[in-house]
């Protein structure tokens, strides 16, 4: 399965676009990929500091969301990063060359647009390496125009 471009996915424009591509999609699951580059954003010319996860799993969870807005034939929403829980870097940073995977899944998802979805970060290729980073992240997807002729009314994911 040809998956679409990651910018394509994110409501992210130009540098802000921190993956570099989407690998596996499933119904309740996503992996990307980012390869550490010397121009890689955020990076201090040794590497990117391991706090930056936070945000590469937060995009991959919006990935996630353009892909299903995708599939829906939608528009890819705005979404918000609520908060994360239990954030664990097993590294300070992802050196230059690393070439990391993020993976999300789904734990829960309610109608009003709320969801939470467990995340970890691998170095690919090193299956004997255990995760670099893992958290919980919760995010909020505004699924309505509040207006009093809004017509749909469906989960947001």
């Amino acid at each position: 399965m040809t998956l679409p471009d990651i910018r394509s996915l994110v409501p992210h424009s130009g540098a802000m676009v921190l993956l570099d591509r989407a690998i596996s999609v499933g119904e309740e699951s996503l992996c990307a990929e980012v390869l550490i580059r010397p121009d890689t954003l955020f990076c201090d010319g040794t590497g990117v500091g391991a706090w930056v996860g936070v945000e590469y799993m937060a995009q991959a969870v919006a990935a996630f969301a353009g892909y299903v807005a995708h599939v829906r034939g939608e528009a890819v929403k705005v979404g918000f990063l609520l908060g994360s829980r239990r954030y664990e870097a097993r590294c300070s940073s992802f050196p230059i060359g690393s070439k990391l995977h993020v993976h999300v899944q789904r734990a829960l998802q309610g109608e009003n647009g709320l969801g939470a979805f467990e995340c970890r970060i691998d170095v690919a290729g090193d299956p004997g390496v255990a995760a670099v980073a893992t958290a919980s992240i919760t995010v909020f997807q505004p699924c309505l125009l509040y207006t009093s002729d809004a017509a749909d009314d469906t989960p947001c994911v």
